[in-house]
């Protein structure tokens, strides 16, 4: 066995207790063709007043986040992700609707959140005291380590094990010279630039701007166009199930704080967030929420990389033709008629409800009868019987909605309840001088009213009583969605124009 000099062995441990010490607030890295300037820029406008009493009047938490597969993605038509889940049960604990913007820019969000488009900043965030000066942080929901992101050599699954430990990096000092790719404004950035001044060598830092994501830079070390990127461990390990051909194994610091950012002006939310994080930590759900996409890396890789998902695929459904080509006999957006087809069977062609309603388009016995349909199961032909049916909704509302956005809302609505009920509730509107032809607080407020005695006995009602909140919340899911849908498959990377919006 070759012996090392306790001279030499001392050195390394130095050098070792040196590369796992914490993150220095600042350096300077003056590597020749380095393109770091600076982690973090400075604001151009102060922060604008929003805290948690105007958040509760305004009745929903706007949160930005990425385009992930640990953040927020869309899988078989539903959204999904750790910080997506997290943030819908807080809006659910205050009793407020969610609202989910995107953008993979971190410049970007940090704006996005001091101009007031979002209050929340829910990324993988690392606490840094950087980004202290610049916003609030919660307290820490995670704590990871960083990690270096490497591709195994070609013939790895050939390789013993010891082979293969050999051929990839271990120590942090065989980094000096080389090239690693990271997000610009990241947290990754300031962690190789203090690893530098820790090894007394130059790590040459390739930082990405605009849309470049993390996840983004560890497919193209999969793909072999980069050899190096720096990724959180939990995110680095559940990528790391993805593209088995990549080490994720190497720590770079010691475990770090992530936590989501807000406002600094906004103490009430602050506090609001930390006494629910609280709850929520000591509870079994957080685990399962956890677990969900961090632990069950095979499940979790199955849904990021379908095809069915916004981060790994394409497709919103298996039934994306059929869909589309039904929406083009209507000149509707096919992405909203899949929203459709989703809240009503969840794209299960085999669906049935205790009413007896049927396939993916949810038939009742009086469409399946007045459309001759055969099969209500078969896709083709409940889709089509479908079709006609809404083409039908649209003309009877044509003449009565004549504005083509509002009349979406009738349309949708009466093909939840019946268009008897949305008419009694037009009724209702003009009698209360609301506006018949506008659907929020006006005919929308009165379909609601039809579960109570006074507005079902109107004389103007022809259909009585109506649970009036299920037609109404049926519209908003589906519009929701449907701008989820637009936003996460349309231009996955770019900030949202349109706001995602969950129910309570």
């Amino acid at each position: 066995m070759k012996r090392v000099s306790p001279y030499i062995a001392s050195f390394k441990f130095l050098l070792i207790a040196s590369f796992l010490g914490l993150t220095v607030a600042s350096c300077r890295n003056n590597t020749p063709g380095n393109t770091t300037e600076t982690v973090l820029k400075e604001d151009k406008k102060e922060p604008i007043t929003f805290d948690f009493d105007e958040i509760r009047k305004r009745g929903s938490l706007i949160a930005v986040v990425d385009n992930s597969s640990t953040g927020y993605f869309i899988y078989r038509g539903q959204p999904m992700g750790y910080e997506y889940d997290l943030l819908k049960r807080l809006a659910d604990d205050l009793e407020v609707s969610l609202k989910i913007k995107l953008t993979a820019d971190l410049e970007q969000a940090f704006d996005m959140l001091n101009a007031g488009e979002a209050d929340l900043m829910a990324y993988h965030l690392t606490v840094t005291k950087e980004r202290a000066q610049r916003v609030a942080f919660t307290d820490a929901h995670t704590e990871v380590r960083q990690v270096l992101i490497q591709r195994k050599p070609d013939n790895w699954r050939s390789l013993k094990v010891h082979e293969l430990e050999n051929a990839l990096i271990r120590n942090t000092l065989d980094l000096v010279g080389k090239e690693v790719y990271s997000r610009k404004g990241s947290s990754y950035s300031a962690r190789l630039l203090n690893l530098s001044e820790e090894i007394g060598g130059d790590i040459i830092i390739l930082e990405q701007t605009g849309q470049t994501d993390t996840e983004e830079l560890i497919q193209r070390v999969a793909r072999g166009e980069i050899d190096y990127t720096v990724a959180d461990e939990d995110v680095g390990l559940i990528n790391a199930t993805y593209y088995p051909n990549i080490d994720a194994k190497t720590p770079i610091s010691f475990p770090q704080r992530i936590a989501w950012a807000m406002r600094k002006n906004a103490p009430q939310l602050r506090d609001t967030v930390n006494h629910w994080l609280d709850n929520i930590k000591a509870s079994p759900d957080f685990n399962v929420i956890y677990n969900r996409y961090f632990k069950n890396r095979k499940s979790q890789n199955l849904r990021a990389h379908s095809v069915y998902s916004s981060v790994g695929g394409v497709l919103i459904s298996p039934y994306d033709d059929l869909i589309k080509k039904g929406a083009a006999s209507l000149n509707l957006d096919w992405m909203l008629l899949a929203s459709l087809v989703y809240q009503e069977s969840k794209f299960d062609p085999e669906a049935e409800s205790w009413a007896g309603a049927k396939g993916l388009m949810q038939l009742t016995d009086i469409s399946i009868e007045q459309y001759k349909v055969d099969n209500a199961f078969n896709p083709e032909e409940n889709m089509t019987a479908g079709m006609e049916y809404l083409a039908w909704l649209e003309n009877f509302w044509t003449e009565r909605v004549p504005d083509e956005t509002e009349r979406l809302k009738f349309v949708l609505a009466s093909y939840n309840v019946g268009q008897g009920h949305v008419l009694d509730a037009v009724k209702l509107a003009r009698k209360y001088g609301k506006d018949p032809e506008l659907w929020q607080e006006n005919v929308a407020h009165f379909l609601v009213q039809k579960t109570r005695p006074e507005f079902y006995n109107d004389p103007v009602v022809q259909f009585g009583y109506c649970r009036g909140n299920e037609p109404v919340n049926y519209v908003a899911e589906i519009l929701n969605r449907y701008d989820q849908y637009k936003t996460a498959f349309e231009n996955p990377g770019a900030a949202s124009d349109s706001t995602l919006v969950t129910g309570r």
